[in-house]
């Protein structure tokens, strides 16, 4: 009879160590000592060394792809709930706009209603249609009043509402642009309700300096329906600035004047001719005939997509001067021909830069 095999009390008969496994594992644990033990109940065992990870070759790894954790920090978590904040913001701004709880100031501006509505509607056309290049934004203080004077052209005023989507996108304080809109504008009547809510106020003096007084960023164009209606013969020639209003609001105010030169509006409508007639007979300053209109109907007034370039020029201070300095026709005539020269001659220089009407 084959003698027993005896099972020492604790070990499991299922296990794959016999007594030799036993003795070979404390024998490899004796010359093993100084590589670390481990305490159990029943005593010291030593730790079985583990051998190293073998990482994969880099042509293996970018053939097997990435690995799963780092996939899944590349890959963004999808925000499905991204609409309905939306929704949600949106339900929450027709409440306030029915129950009217939202705020104007003294000349009828709504910010909220222009941030999220008329900037959203108007700023397409600024960076689809007529990709809209600004140069120059740090000229603009980032807080205070600054008068803001650019060029005025394109049979539309599209360039007035250009300039202020670059102001206010553009600018690191996204300072809005206000405004100062001529007297048919604000007799028209749906116009007229609009440019109240988007910051527009009259183009008179005692608006625009109140405004400056308040720090806000007020943007002019003294050329008025002269610059805007003139025909295509003589773009990019500024007209006559007026009497110099605008310098001696900027002196009482104490504001700087930053000459702004706008290239490309004066391409959208071509103005080939006027009728005269016509424009009395409806009451506004001119009736414009261009290529496409009235020939074409409404589609004649759709704006060809020229490429427009917004520069900002070096602001020109006027806290400087005594407060009578304001009553001197001398020094109001001095600072109007500057800015309107500096605006000139930066026209001058963008129109040589660009490669083409259109790109």
């Amino acid at each position: 009879m084959a003698d027993a095999k005896v099972i020492p009390f604790g070990d499991d008969p299922r296990s794959r160590r016999g007594a030799a496994g036993r003795q070979k594992q404390a024998k490899d644990a004796a010359t093993k000592r100084s590589q670390g033990r481990t305490r159990k109940p029943g005593g010291l065992i030593p730790v079985p060394e583990e051998e190293p990870l073998q990482q994969p070759a880099a042509d293996e790894r970018s053939a097997a792809g990435p690995e799963p954790a780092v996939a899944a920090a590349a890959e963004p978590e999808p925000r499905g709930d991204s609409w309905e904040r939306r929704l949600a913001g949106g339900l929450a701004f027709l409440r306030r706009r029915v129950t009217g709880d939202y705020e104007v100031d003294e000349f009828g501006y709504d910010k909220e209603l222009t941030d999220q509505v008329l900037m959203s509607l108007i700023r397409p056309l600024y960076e689809k249609y007529f990709r809209v290049e600004v140069k120059g934004i740090e000229n603009i203080p980032a807080e205070g009043g600054a008068l803001v004077v650019a060029n005025h052209s394109g049979t539309l005023p599209w360039d007035g509402l250009m300039m202020q989507v670059a102001v206010h996108d553009n600018h690191p304080a996204e300072r809005h642009l206000r405004l100062l809109a001529a007297d048919l504008v604000f007799m028209m009547p749906v116009v007229n309700e609009l440019a109240r809510k988007a910051g527009h106020t009259l183009a008179c003096a005692e608006d625009a300096e109140r405004l400056l007084q308040r720090g806000e960023v007020v943007g002019v164009m003294p050329e008025g329906f002269k610059g805007i209606g003139k025909p295509f013969s003589e773009r990019y020639k500024l007209q006559r600035f007026g009497r110099g209003g605008f310098v001696s609001t900027a002196l009482r105010a104490g504001a700087p004047i930053v000459p702004c030169s706008i290239v490309g509006a004066e391409e959208i409508y071509p103005m080939l001719g006027n009728a005269k007639t016509v424009a009395r007979l409806l009451g506004i300053p001119y009736f414009p005939l261009t290529p496409t209109f009235p020939w074409l109907g409404p589609l004649g007034a759709v704006p060809l997509p020229t490429k427009w370039t917004i520069q900002f020029g070096e602001p020109i201070p006027t806290d400087g001067y005594p407060p009578e300095a304001a009553e001197d026709p001398m020094l109001m005539f001095n600072l109007t021909d500057q800015v309107r020269e500096q605006i000139q001659h930066t026209l001058y220089k963008l129109l040589v830069q660009r490669r083409s009407v259109f790109f």
